[in-house]
């Protein structure tokens, strides 16, 4: 009879166990804006060492462009914004099960990501450089020839790299990339020559190097791809959210915290012309 009870009780606490969590994800087929207004949230996933986009300070304390427009454009939608550090090259995996509800971190936009993602509007223009250190005497992707060089694994300049392997691909060692969790290993492996070159986003590079006092001992040229453009990521089905994202970025800008935002970070206006132009 006490062993029927404790089944019973255990029966009963993962029933519950696994209601909560089926509750907690968010359903990837359907518009879950009543949800999010319900429980008065959402969840971002993001890379927390992507400076000076969105990132963990030495206080545990989220820090970055992107982390500062997100909780702007929390206030518009009247919705608290949660942020959850993931597995970047999981991202879409994560949004696709529910346990985020937008990927939002110097997020580009990619043919191949849209495959998946519904995107906003871009909200900032971004280009994928190579950082070498100048006793390398790399000035250009002709200098790749037979170099090693590094990548962050999931990252849209990783895809470029596999995507248009004529560009660089082609020209590196073993014609591979050494693939890295964070950009913040990569540049460990740079400094102390485990690699020649580090394919990066261009915004990540000049924030860390200048960070550092150590820019001038590196050289930053571009990588042969085209301009990239930042924006949001959601479910297909969150069309609600994805037009309610779009119109707070238009009157971010209009009301000027766009720029006052943008200005904190980066010292000048970064806003698209989709941001600027919107009716």
């Amino acid at each position: 009879m006490k062993r029927k009870k404790i089944a019973l009780v255990l029966a009963l606490f993962f029933s519950f166990f696994l209601t909560a969590c089926t509750q907690k994800a968010s359903d990837p087929n359907q518009d879950n804006w009543a949800k999010y207004q319900k429980q008065g949230s959402i969840t971002i996933g993001f890379d927390n060492t992507f400076v000076p986009m969105g990132f963990e300070e030495k206080n545990g304390q989220y820090a970055g462009f992107d982390i500062d427009l997100a909780q702007a454009v929390s206030e518009k939608l009247g919705i608290q914004i949660k942020f959850q550090p993931i597995d970047w090259d999981m991202k879409e995996t994560e949004l696709q099960n529910g346990t985020i509800d937008a990927i939002w971190n110097g997020y580009t936009a990619t043919d191949e990501r849209k495959e998946k993602v519904a995107f906003t509007i871009p909200y900032m223009e971004n280009q994928q450089v190579l950082v070498s250190k100048k006793s390398q005497n790399i000035h250009s992707v002709q200098d790749m020839t037979d170099k090693v060089l590094g990548a962050q694994a999931g990252s849209s300049g990783y895809l470029n790299f596999e995507g248009q392997p004529e560009l660089l691909k082609n020209r590196v060692k073993d014609q591979k990339a050494n693939q890295y969790q964070s950009f913040n290993e990569a540049l460990i492996d740079l400094k102390n020559d485990r690699i020649d070159a580090l394919l990066i986003d261009r915004v990540y590079a000049n924030y860390y190097l200048q960070s550092e006092g150590i820019l001038n001992d590196y050289n930053l040229f571009s990588a042969g791809f085209e301009s990239e453009a930042f924006a949001v990521g959601v479910r297909p089905a969150d069309k609600t959210l994805l037009d309610a994202l779009n119109q707070a970025f238009v009157s971010l800008y209009k009301e000027g915290k766009f720029q006052e935002i943008s200005q904190k970070w980066f010292g000048e206006d970064v806003a698209t012309s989709q941001v600027k132009n919107q009716e």
